[in-house]
C-alpha cells in the first residue's frame, strides 16, 4: 500500500466501511425480527418488524452517504494530484554573487594546482 495512490487507498477504506455498516446493520435486522417472532403481542412484533425495516433503510441510506463522500473526496484528491502535476514549476535562476564568484575562483586555483 505504500506506493498505492491515496485515491484508491481512500476507495478500499471506505468499501471496507460500506460493508462493515451493512453487516452491523442486518445483525441488528435479524435481532429485531427475532423479537417480533417471540413477540407475545401483534402490536408489539408489528413494533419490532418496523424497527428492523427503519434500521436498514437507515443504514442503507447512511452507507450511501459514506461511500458518496468518500468517491467525491477520492476524485478531489485525484483530480489535483492531476492537476499538480501538468502544471509547470517555474524555475528561478539565481545570480551569482560577486564574493561568490571570488571564491569559485579561489578554489578553481586550487584545484589547478
Amino acid at each position: 500500500m505504500a506506493d498505492a495512490d491515496l485515491d484508491v487507498v481512500i476507495r478500499q477504506l471506505a468499501r471496507q466501511l460500506h460493508t462493515g455498516l451493512l453487516t452491523r446493520a442486518k445483525e441488528r435486522r435479524d435481532r429485531f425480527n427475532g423479537l417480533a417472532a417471540k413477540a407475545k403481542g401483534k402490536e408489539t412484533g408489528d413494533r419490532f418488524k418496523m424497527m428492523a425495516k427503519a434500521t436498514m433503510e437507515q443504514a442503507t441510506a447512511a452507507a450511501k452517504r459514506l461511500q458518496m463522500s468518500a468517491d467525491n473526496v477520492a476524485d478531489s484528491y485525484a483530480r489535483a494530484m492531476r492537476l499538480a502535476a501538468s502544471t509547470p514549476v517555474a524555475v528561478k535562476v539565481e545570480k551569482a554573487k560577486p564574493e561568490k564568484k571570488a571564491k569559485a575562483k579561489k578554489a578553481k586555483a586550487k584545484k589547478a594546482k
